[in-house]
């Protein structure tokens, strides 16, 4: 089940730190992609509808899209809302704080021979250091996928968790596979 659970809740963990909630109405979220695109055919395009549609959500014509269309509406609104406290909570969670994961996976070892590496389901609640959370953010923004996003959590929840910051099983590799629930905190 590794949909984009670990990219959303890095997602979710930065919009906790917005100052002002996203526009509510439909004709406010299109006039607020529309400024931010510059046009309404660069909306159009993004959300594939009509040129014609985004024009009449911005005349509050139109208030109610359908659920898709207004799942991605608020989608890109999202991604696009108050970009410097964005960056201002990555920044933060970087350089001073680091971030907490709080997972129920399946986690396998690779270890020296006569360690138990049977793979189980565990509910782990971790607090990562600064640079697994820089690691994190910037594969997230030069679009690494959800897998090799996955790969980088495994090795911060390693070496925190299961190696205590290396003061314990040096050669251990763990795997983190079947994620179930994942959240993540700044």
């Amino acid at each position: 089940m590794v949909d984009k659970l670990l990219g959303d809740g890095l997602d979710k963990a930065v919009e906790k730190a917005f100052t002002r909630p996203i526009p509510k109405s439909a004709g406010a979220q299109m006039r607020y992609l529309v400024k931010q695109l510059k046009s309404t055919k660069a909306v159009a395009r993004m959300l594939r509808v009509s040129q014609r549609t985004v024009e009449r959500y911005m005349k509050n014509e139109i208030k109610k899209p359908r659920k898709d269309l207004a799942a991605r509406i608020e989608r890109e609104v999202k991604k696009r809302w108050q970009p410097q406290i964005r960056e201002k909570a990555k920044k933060k969670a970087a350089a001073s704080d680091g971030i907490v994961i709080s997972t129920r996976a399946r986690f396998g070892f690779t270890a020296a021979p006569g360690t138990t590496d049977d793979a189980r389901i565990r509910h782990i609640t971790q607090a990562l250091a600064p640079r697994w959370a820089e690691r994190l953010f910037e594969a997230r923004d030069q679009g690494a996928t959800e897998q090799q996003l996955l790969k980088i959590a495994a090795q911060g929840i390693g070496e925190h968790y299961f190696r205590d910051d290396g003061h314990r099983a040096h050669d251990l590799l763990v795997e983190f596979t079947d994620v179930e629930q994942i959240e993540i905190d700044l």
